[in-house]
Order: structure tokens, then sequence, then C-alpha cells
């Protein structure tokens, strides 16, 4: 009975399935694939290590119950040229190491996507993302139930209980904090983007990019908001 009691309690963790619309957008919207970043002020709109602007795959302000990063508003940016599965560095201790945002992901010298967090971010800007159509989000209360793994509902979702496609995956911060699984994107997703441009390495369709070569991915976020950009992209399949 005590193991039934503890199940549900663990399967009722606030989530919201995220909906992608089909109509375009023509203005700035908070929740969004492609679209208008909303950045903190003083906050540049992020590049890849090859120098080219990351692509802006999605963002959405999120739900206050999701804590603890209710009213933060989350950003995805993934470099359209470079596509491949992200590889956790640690330290001896068993942390990620220092700015693990920024840490090489051999053979590169720096990763190729960013994932931030802000939290003072109510003015988009003045640059549409050029390749990712723009197209809205909505977000939904989800009714994440647990199966007899212990593994919540796939799909893209913001919050509840990962699906995990292999074993579950857990991550310290480089400050010490336990990351906190904060949204997951199912595997094979993929985001449409405007006709005519490059196509995308090891992607599916020539009018579509994916994220991290279209693996499951789980993002996980540091609890005490040490930098915008702690958050770490768990890849599986």
């Amino acid at each position: 009975m005590f193991e039934n009691e503890m199940s549900e309690m663990r399967a009722v963790l606030p989530g919201y399935a995220i909906d992608v619309g089909a109509e375009p957008l023509e203005r700035p919207a908070r929740n969004s694939v492609g679209g208008w970043p909303f950045l903190d002020d003083g906050e540049e709109w992020p590049e890849c290590f090859c120098g080219e602007r990351l692509a802006l795959f999605f963002q959405f302000g999120i739900p206050p119950n999701v804590e603890p990063f209710g009213g933060d508003h989350l950003l995805v940016f993934h470099c359209r040229a470079h596509n491949d599965a992200s590889e956790p560095e640690m330290t001896d201790d068993g942390r990620l190491v220092a700015a693990y945002w920024d840490a090489p992901q051999p053979p590169y010298p720096r990763p190729f996507w960013r994932v931030m967090l802000q939290r003072h971010a109510t003015q988009p800007t003045r640059n549409r993302e050029p390749s990712v159509r723009a197209l809205p989000l909505t977000l939904r209360p989800l009714a994440d139930t647990l199966d007899r793994h212990g593994r919540g509902l796939p799909g893209f979702k913001v919050g509840g209980t990962p699906s995990w496609a292999q074993d579950p995956e857990y991550y310290r911060c480089a400050c010490g904090a336990d990351l906190v699984h904060l949204c997951q994107v199912p595997e094979g997703w993929s985001f449409d983007v405007h006709p005519g441009l490059p196509e995308q390495p090891y992607t599916i369709h020539a009018d579509t990019y994916l994220m991290f070569l279209g693996n499951e991915v789980y993002l996980q976020a540091c609890p005490a908001h040490c930098d915008p950009a702690a958050v770490w992209p768990v890849n599986q399949n």
C-alpha cells in the first residue's frame, strides 16, 4: 500500500503538454517555435563555435506551478550546421564541469547549442529567427501518470516525469545543486524550416531540422539558477 501511495504522489507532478500550431506567426509571441527570441536585457543572441548564429528552435514561458522554474522563460537554440549528440564531461567528484554550457564537446571546441532560462525577458528581439518557421506553441495541463517502471508519459512536454527511453540519468550542476527535470522533446521531433535553406546534416527531411540527431531530449536545469545557461540536454534513443 505504501509503495502504491508513493507512486501516486510522484505521478501528480505538474506537467503541461506542448502543442505546435499550424498557422504561421506574423508577430512576436512568447510561446513559439522559431519566431522572435525573448531575452533578458543585455543578453545576446547566442552563436555556435563555428561563428554562425544559433537557430531558435522553440521558446515558452514556464507555468508558475512547474517548480522551481515557474515564471522563467525557456529558450532552446541549436546550430543548423552542426547536428550531433551531447556528451557530458564530469569532474572527479561527480559534477558537470565548470561552465558546462560552454565546455568542449569533442571533436568540437564548444557546444553547438545553448539552452537558456531567462528571468526578466519582457521584450522580443528586433529580428526574427530566419531558418525555423515561426509557429505558435500552446501549453495545456497534462495528467502525467507513471508506468510500472516509474516513467512518465511520452511526448513534447514541460514538467511532469521523463519518459526515459533508456535508464534514467541524473546530473549535478557545477555549483553543487542536483539538476531538475524541466522539459522533454520526443525522439525524431522535427522543426519546419523555410524553403531553399541548406539541408541539415544527418536530418530526416530536407525541409526540417532536428536537435541532437533527433534523439529524445530531456532538459535538466539548475534549481539554483546559478547561470542562465545552466541547463543540460540529456540525449537518449
